[in-house]
């Protein structure tokens, strides 16, 4: 039986891995759901 040892440094890059994904995920929901509000608001608008 084989025993590993894992580093420090490669849970600390899983976790820097995960922080970022939900970063850039975080971002897509904001900028997605800020363009549907635009969106939304200038059909709502009425011409003048």
């Amino acid at each position: 039986m084989e025993s590993t040892v894992q580093s420090p440094l490669l849970g600390w890059l899983v976790i820097a891995a995960f922080g970022m994904l939900l970063i850039v995920t975080l971002g897509v929901v904001y900028i997605t759901t800020s363009e549907w509000r635009d969106r939304r608001r200038r059909e709502n608008e009425t011409p003048r």
